[in-house]
């Protein structure tokens, strides 16, 4: 049986390596969350085109995030990352394990 969290670890470097075929990505670690309820998250510019499943790519010294869609093969959108209460995540995201 596998570790779980060195499952996580690899589907993270999985996806760094896939966003990092389709645009130059900060040096540091990212914190990956995935998108649960696309819906409640359409009022937020940056999660327009969003759908169930993409992957946020969160680079807090770089100050910007990315949002992929794994099932397009494709960015969706970039942006800057404010820097405020890191607790107050929208609950239409999941952060992925160890992240």
């Amino acid at each position: 049986r596998q570790n779980p969290n060195s499952v996580a670890q690899e589907e993270v470097k999985s996806l760094i390596a896939q966003v990092g075929r389709l645009i130059d990505l900060p040096t540091e670690e990212p914190t990956v969350a995935t998108v649960v309820d696309a819906e409640a998250l359409k009022t937020q510019a940056f999660f327009a085109k969003a759908q169930k499943g993409d992957k946020v790519l969160i680079y807090p010294n770089a100050k910007k995030a990315f949002l992929y869609s794994a099932t397009m093969n494709k960015i969706i959108e970039v942006g800057p990352v404010l820097l405020g209460d890191q607790n107050q995540q929208p609950a239409a995201i999941a952060p992925t394990p160890n992240q």
